[in-house]
């Protein structure tokens, strides 16, 4: 993976306000750390960050330019996004050197087809490697091609790029094959909607009674009617 270059500014104030206005100025509140170094906390042009992250994914290495002159290569370590703004909140850099190890999540992409009537459960979507930091590799990839259901994938049997190594237990599943569920067991899990039609038109039904009964109850006796009883009653 490439490095990108991107401009920095030192930060000086904290907490959740200075947060706020530094993102209100187009850029993202960020903290260096690492190499026994004092934290470094910065100021990231947002635009430029998130065009980075989109292009080389979570692990894009960086080649940051602080407008105090310091020069420094660092990876993302942590990234807090807005889920309902799309944007970054806060972002942890982890300095590295050139031909340093570093331990880091790799996102795992499936490629291939199972077997037909087959269901694909990715149990992990990223693999904790061991790589150089300037060779992180933006994903890894695991082949599902013509698996029958019960097939297990696992980290040992994801690809690795030359250099990198495998940091996860090689017996943790990615993905498995599971079996389509068929029609009838589709029908089974469905909501009984005749019942639900039955128990409504019941329903409408005990409403229709239930006015009538009080139409009937509420309906008041005329005097000519309580003459007519009395003379059926005298006959």
């Amino acid at each position: 993976m490439s490095e990108v270059k991107i401009s920095a500014e030192p930060r000086t104030e904290f907490g959740k306000g200075g947060a706020r206005r530094t993102r209100r100025a187009g850029k993202v509140p960020a903290v260096l750390y690492g190499h026994g170094e004092k934290p470094k906390h910065i100021a990231l042009p947002a635009r430029e960050f998130a065009a980075a992250i989109r292009k080389g994914g979570a692990n894009q290495l960086f080649a940051i330019e602080v407008s105090d002159g310091t020069q420094v290569l660092a990876l993302p370590k942590a990234i807090q996004r807005d889920p309902i703004k799309d944007s970054f909140e806060h972002v942890d850099l982890l300095l590295v050197r050139r031909g340093e190890k570093v331990t880091v999540e790799v996102p795992v992409q499936l490629t291939g087809d199972a077997a037909k009537d087959t269901l694909i459960v990715h149990d992990h979507d990223t693999l904790s490697v061991t790589a150089d930091a300037t060779k992180v590799p933006d994903h890894l990839e695991a082949s599902i091609e013509g698996m029958e259901a019960g097939t297990q994938v696992t980290a040992a049997d994801v690809e690795l790029p030359s250099g990198v190594e495998l940091a996860a237990d090689p017996e943790l599943a990615v993905a498995s094959v599971t079996a389509a569920p068929t029609a009838e067991q589709l029908e089974a899990t469905l909501p009984e909607v005749e019942t639900a039609d039955e128990e409504a038109e019941a329903g409408v039904g005990e409403e229709t009674a239930e006015g009538a009964e009080g139409a009937e109850a509420g309906e008041p006796a005329t005097a000519g009617g309580e003459e007519s009883a009395e003379a059926k009653t005298e006959a």
